[in-house]
């Protein structure tokens, strides 16, 4: 008997993409103003569902891919195709990330107020902030504290949160637990590991940290110098890497020998 599985449809496709921005670094007396290329000819695309982790070293393109997808840097060739429209991101820095004067439930509620496809009332603002506190595993009594009343864990999850308000289908965590501590680094892939098993919602996870990408990802693309130099399900790849830029991060990572 032959067995057919259901392809799983596609939520992101990025296509030949070349992404560029403007080098700032003029020399005296130069009216040019020279645009640097930071991705050569990327293209994936993600099943809906999926967790698909960047990874690669400072500086090989990942956050600027990341950027172009939600519309941020938009100077690229190429096409970027989303069955939802952009995604929600979640930046690395949780100090800089909320805006200080705000209390946390404002912060909150702000996407809903915002939102130009529904309009939320106060009662349905309120309930929604509450649903998500539970979902991020905060208590509604730091609804009314200031960011810097919160640690850094804390912070780093209602920025999940308020990413997470208006149910997106898409997730960008761009290096969300690089500037924890271990343990809280911990806790925060737990968090989006239960948010992904628990919603079904597709997440590309960017890290240089080989260790943290393995925890979470069904598949991984590893970048170098803004080209993608290897890509598959994350197992096969850890097993047996093609690369030798692969090879390189995982004997770095202490993952093979």
């Amino acid at each position: 008997m032959v067995s057919y599985q259901m392809e799983k449809e596609k939520v992101l496709r990025v296509t030949g993409l070349n992404v560029f921005y403007k080098n700032r670094k003029r020399k005296l007396f130069s009216r040019k103003n020279k645009k640097i290329q930071a991705l050569f000819d990327v293209s994936f695309d993600m099943d809906e569902g999926e967790v698909l982790a960047i990874a690669g070293e400072s500086g090989c393109g990942k956050s600027t891919l990341a950027r172009a997808i939600v519309g941020i840097n938009k100077d690229y060739q190429g096409e970027i195709w989303q069955k939802y429209g952009r995604p929600m991101m979640v930046f690395q820095d949780p100090y800089n990330s909320l805006n200080p004067a705000k209390r946390i439930g404002w912060l909150l509620e702000e996407p809903l107020k915002v939102d130009k496809e529904r309009k939320w009332t106060s009662e349905e603002r309120r309930k929604r902030v509450e649903e998500i506190m539970q979902e991020i595993e905060l208590p509604l009594s730091m609804l009314d504290r200031y960011p810097s009343q919160l640690s850094g864990g804390q912070r780093q999850r209602v920025c999940i949160g308020i990413a997470l308000m208006r149910e997106p289908k898409l997730l960008i965590a761009d290096e969300p637990v690089s500037a924890l501590d271990v343990t809280i680094q911990a806790q925060i892939m737990e968090l989006l590991n239960n948010l992904h098993r628990k919603h079904g919602i597709s997440i590309i996870f960017i890290s240089h940290d080989l260790r943290v990408v393995y925890q979470i990802s069904d598949h991984v693309m590893v970048m170098k110098n803004g080209h993608v130099v290897e890509y598959g399900a994350t197992r096969d790849v850890y097993r047996n890497p093609q690369a030798d830029y692969t090879i390189q991060l995982l004997k770095a990572a202490g993952i093979t020998k």
